[in-house]
């Protein structure tokens, strides 16, 4: 098969030059672009990076078009029916499914690993008790660098991997340690007898005056949620981690820079939104006033949780967690709850109106997710922790590509520079 190549021609000089066209196992192909500012003295021009492939990986794929998610070639589909979360995580991190030994060991190593050091648990301390969680959970995980820096060599393999087990272990002990500051009350120190999501719910709502039971249908929608966050491939707190990891800063420091981005309402407060959305919304009588307002090129009011800028068709991944928020909704018998009965209103409009229909507007993974998390009982300041508990996985393999990349250089964009030319330094007096 002849290789393939594009001729790029400079219209006003006619110098001519060659840029090589790179195929991946699916997808569109990318043209490289690397010589062109050699050949041509020019950079591209491509704000947001919407058409520019920024790396190369073998972890995630999707599709917008077809709404189509893998991972490691996995459809999420089938992850999602047959996986938990722990075994996604070691898929993702290691590149294929485990045997039930390695299973075993990777699920061991995680567990054991939950509790933190009890000077990184008294740092809760210095936050205000109103501080947002995401606050929290960004600096105390910066702050771990402190405390483990005899195994942070990024250029050691094995040290790599203990912070993978290390960071994924003890997220979810520090989210729980943030939501327990907030309210005030006793933490709740992690148990090895427990899943990875039974112990995530334990550590969030346990207190010590009294027995605490853990709802298996609960459990069971955390792993499912968790599973679909795990990875979403180069989205923007994903690339802000290999961006610092490019640096060969510590581990610690390119995740807390991860959950730093995610914070951002427009990429992990999505859910939040959605929730908020709701509450302005109030009561069903005023859904037709509001999808009207939708609708209103005109109005600002904007409906949060339907389409997505990656699916132009549908979210494979709201497909599959629709069913868990009925069934959520259902078994805590919050159904009757007005907020929840006005998000399946919306819900059955959505599915059946033709505006929304046309455009493709349908629910996406953030508008049932907040509706999960909100049955729960976890609140609107904690959606995003959630969303960063689930993503610290497909950070750290990302991170983990990237370093482990021997062509890895230091990210460097460029920029189309439109401020003033040259100008001389006048004296103060003068100006």
């Amino acid at each position: 098969m002849a290789e393939k190549k594009f001729e790029l021609t400079n219209l006003a000089t006619g110098k001519k030059s060659l840029a090589d066209v790179k195929s991946g196992t699916l997808g569109p192909d990318v043209l490289s672009i690397a010589s062109l500012a050699k050949d041509h003295g020019m950079f591209t021009f491509d704000p947001g990076f919407m058409a520019t492939a920024s790396c190369e990986s073998k972890i995630t794929f999707i599709d917008g078009d077809e709404g189509v998610l893998m991972y490691r070639g996995y459809p999420i589909e089938q992850l999602a029916e047959k996986s938990n979360f722990l075994e996604v995580a070691y898929l993702l991190i290691n590149g294929e499914l485990p045997t039930s030994e390695q299973q075993t060991e990777f699920t061991h190593a995680v567990q054991y690993h939950t509790m933190i050091n009890e000077s990184l648990l008294r740092f809760f301390n210095g936050f205000q008790y109103n501080a947002h969680p995401m606050a929290m959970l960004s600096g105390v995980v910066a702050s771990m660098a402190a405390f483990y820096h005899d195994s942070m060599d990024i250029n050691n393999p094995r040290h790599r991997e203990i912070f993978a087990h290390r960071i994924i272990a003890k997220i979810p002990t520090i989210a729980a340690a943030a939501y327990k500051h907030a309210l005030g009350q006793p933490f709740m120190y992690p148990r090895n007898d427990l899943d990875y999501c039974a112990n995530l719910l334990h550590m969030f709502f346990a207190v010590p005056c009294e027995q605490y039971n853990i709802d298996p249908v609960q459990a069971q929608a955390l792993d499912l949620l968790f599973i679909l966050h795990a990875d979403h491939e180069q989205n923007a707190s994903t690339s802000t981690v290999r961006l610092a990891g490019s640096t060969g800063t510590n581990p610690y420091a390119a995740i807390s820079s991860g959950i730093s981005a995610l914070w951002g309402p427009a990429h992990g407060g999505a859910n939040e939104a959605v929730l908020a959305m709701l509450e302005q919304i109030g009561t069903v009588d005023n859904v037709p006033k509001f999808l009207a307002k939708a609708k209103d090129k005109n109005d600002h009011f904007k409906l949060m949780g339907f389409g997505h800028r990656v699916y132009k068709n549908f979210d494979p991944r709201a497909t599959i967690i629709r069913a868990m928020a009925h069934k959520v909704l259902a078994k805590l018998g919050k159904s009757d709850n007005p907020l929840f009965e006005l998000a399946l209103k919306l819900e059955e409009i959505a599915l059946k109106d033709e505006y929304f229909v046309e455009r493709k507007l349908y629910p996406n993974v953030d508008f049932y997710s907040g509706i999960i998390y909100s049955a729960i009982g976890i609140p609107q300041s904690m959606f995003t922790v959630m969303f960063a508990i689930a993503r610290t996985v497909g950070w750290v393999a990302h991170w983990q590509e990237m370093i482990a990349d021997p062509a890895m250089k230091i990210s460097r964009p460029r920029q189309l520079y439109t401020g003033p030319a040259t100008r001389q330094y006048v004296e103060i007096e003068k100006r």
